[in-house]
């Protein structure tokens, strides 16, 4: 509907620029010398008219090419995001956050302007020009075709201009990209470049790459200052042929003076179009780069769908069971070696080792956030990859190592276990995970807004707050993943309190290296590079002098 109207208001807005032209032809060639004073002043209001309607019908258009381009806009928005969404974590593991964000915003707005504005600019311009280009013919064909022979050199300067201009589009894209993400990545980390006294170096980072950002614009328009200036003047060479030709016809009376007048007229009417077209040429070698980028993420194979697969039979039970397990986030670097591990209803198992052990990922792969590559995971005798990730993540939850809140309320982070949860539910979460202190003093309590990753708040304050988040879920299968690693002696003992109640008739696994979060466990595994090196309590483990005993040591 808003194309048709679009299409319309564009035809008949390029057909009404001829109507001054030949208006002008008629008042100099008739009106005037037979001083015809009744008919004059109707012929000035009709080109006035003529002029009247053409901004009329812009005005129009530019209102519903508006609308239609901010829908646009929006659709590609939201279609980019909700595929985003859908990507699995591997493809954000090699991506920078900045340059996704420079994608959604800016790219798809530069892809727009090719397929709305692009589009409509050509559309237009190619009716004035045929308009004009038949009228001139009409009028005066020997001369319309002087007027015209700068054309075919005005296609060769295009072609010559777009040939390679690919490679300095993509390359100016990517080279705002790059310092896009690596500003978000200083703001976001502005306090560990305060704190190691590096804001001298990250400005010199900074510099060099707004200095290849610099120059990769200014190859951009490099050439587009000689190709700009150079169609202008095969343009205006139309105009010097259209003088010689069309002035030497007026004097062997071959053409009539207000016929060469109404030519010139026509004659900008007709390269004004040309010019917009190499501007069309322009925005459409940017819009391509820019649309590169954005289809690399649309074309990007999608995790298998959420609400696909079968559903976890309810009450779940909570039984874990992982056998021979292997798991490589890169081909070359398996992480995860023939992994078997148990747990059962109401049990707590602990996962042990040194950093890099592969104590994490075995929380990542049973959220499966990544596939396991062999081996079986199951719950409740149910394979994990068969189940429907909805369904398998309403029954987990899920405290991370690095408690992330997002910029909005308390009331808003809690929610995101439970929307229709009231506030009694809300207290009742926050004192179990003895985070409700804190919040009463702060100055709007629940309405409290917590900054950017929780800025406001302590590292325990944001990590209770995170654990009061995955209680409120109130989930059979509970992860935590060093969920005291963040807090001090004396919280970390208000929140252990509070988790060795709230485990109890609850499958709990708990990856720690603080020896203090495992040694009440039912069972403990420890894993080293990848594999389970070692099985059993607290006790037996310490009593077998083993590498468990070997790492309590080593943390005492």
């Amino acid at each position: 509907m808003l194309g048709g109207a679009q299409f319309l208001c564009a035809a008949i807005m390029a057909g009404s620029v001829i109507i001054f032209p030949l208006v002008t032809r008629h008042i100099t060639g008739e009106i005037i010398p037979n001083k015809q004073f009744d008919l004059f002043m109707p012929w000035v209001l009709l080109g006035l008219g003529s002029f009247f309607l053409k901004d009329a019908l812009n005005c129009a258009r530019i209102i519903l090419n508006n609308h239609f381009e901010q829908r646009v806009i929006y659709d590609i928005r939201s279609d980019l995001y909700q595929k985003i969404q859908r990507l699995p974590l591997r493809w954000f593991d090699t991506r920078r956050t900045g340059d996704v964000m420079t994608r959604v915003v800016e790219d798809v707005t530069a892809m727009e302007r090719i397929l709305i504005d692009g589009i409509e600019l050509g559309l237009i311009s190619v009716i004035q020009i045929l308009a004009v280009g038949i009228t001139m013919y009409w009028m005066n064909a020997s001369v319309a075709a002087w007027a015209t022979l700068p054309v075919p050199f005005l296609v060769l300067g295009a072609w010559i201009y777009t040939r390679d201009a690919r490679d300095r589009y993509k390359q100016q894209r990517e080279s705002a990209s790059d310092l896009n993400a690596l500003l978000h990545d200083n703001i976001a980390g502005i306090r560990q470049i305060k704190a190691y006294a590096a804001e001298k170096e990250e400005h010199l980072h900074f510099n060099r790459l707004s200095n290849a950002m610099r120059r990769a614009t200014l190859r951009v328009m490099k050439w587009w200052a000689f190709y700009s200036p150079g169609m202008s003047f095969l343009n205006m060479i139309g105009y010097v042929l259209v003088l010689g030709f069309g002035g030497y016809a007026v004097m062997t009376g071959e053409m009539k003076l207000p016929d060469l007048l109404a030519f010139f007229l026509l004659l900008s009417l007709f390269y004004e179009p040309v010019s917009k077209l190499h501007q069309l040429n322009q925005m459409a070698l940017s819009s391509r780069a820019a649309a590169d980028r954005v289809f690399e993420i649309l074309d990007s194979k999608d995790e298998p769908e959420a609400a696909s697969g079968a559903s976890l039979a309810q009450p779940v039970t909570g039984d874990v069971v992982f056998d021979d397990v292997s798991f490589a986030y890169d081909e070359d670097q398996p992480t995860l070696h023939n992994v078997s591990l148990q747990a059962t209803r109401g049990q707590t198992i602990a996962l042990a080792g040194s950093t890099g052990a592969g104590k994490s990922t075995i929380v990542n792969l049973l959220c499966r956030f990544y596939e396991y590559d062999s081996g079986s995971i199951s719950i409740d005798g149910q394979e994990l990859n068969t189940l429907a990730k909805n369904s398998l993540r309403a029954s987990i939850g899920y405290v991370t190592q690095e408690a992330f809140l997002f910029n909005g309320t308390v009331r808003e982070n809690l929610a995101l276990a439970d929307r229709n949860a009231s506030n009694d539910d809300l207290w009742r979460a926050l004192e179990a995970a003895r985070a409700a202190d804190f919040v009463r003093e702060l100055p709007e309590q629940l309405e409290t807004n917590v900054g950017e990753r929780g800025v406001k708040l302590s590292g325990g304050e944001k990590q209770r707050l995170s654990i009061a988040r995955a209680l409120l879920k109130d989930p059979p299968i509970l992860l935590l993943d060093e969920a005291t690693a963040s807090v001090d002696n004396q919280t970390e003992l208000l929140i252990q309190q509070a988790l060795d109640e709230l485990m109890k008739n609850r499958t709990s696994i708990v990856v720690a290296h603080r020896l203090s979060t495992i040694q009440n466990a039912d069972k403990i595994y420890v894993l080293g590079k990848g594999r389970l090196i070692e099985e059993g309590t607290y006790e037996e483990l310490l009593e077998n002098d083993g590498p468990f005993a070997e790492l309590a040591s080593s943390i005492k």
